[in-house]
């Protein structure tokens, strides 16, 4: 079974394969209180399951946005206030894109601010 290029999951679990870069904004669009985070994975890169960028909406209305390319040395984040932004940069990397990287101040990705860990 061939996996899809791009999957999107969202905090409910929905998910949606292969989505255009049009629906993938809507989906960035819609992260509220309700909606906190998703997740898109890349199928189509060596280590298929370790190429993501997610989008987490925190309480005070910001932006955390992740994107991991191998290994946890290739796993850097970012915050932004800049929903527009948070879009962009989503959808660029998704659909390989120029300019993504420079549009947000890229860190290590840092274990202890994950907000999925208890």
């Amino acid at each position: 079974m061939l996996l899809p290029r791009l999957r999107v999951t969202e905090a409910d679990g929905d998910s949606w394969d292969d989505p255009s870069e049009e629906q993938l904004g809507v989906l960035v669009d819609g992260l509220s209180a309700d909606r906190r985070f998703l997740v898109v994975e890349r199928h189509d890169r060596p280590s298929a399951w370790q190429h993501f960028i997610q989008a987490y909406r925190e309480d005070d209305g910001t932006f955390r946005v992740e994107f991991r390319e191998g290994g946890p040395e290739a796993h850097f984040e970012a915050r932004t206030p800049d929903a527009d932004q948070v879009r962009l940069v989503v959808t660029a990397w998704a659909f390989d894109l120029p300019g993504w990287r420079e549009r947000l101040p890229w860190q290590l990705w840092q274990a202890s601010e994950n907000p999925q860990e208890g």
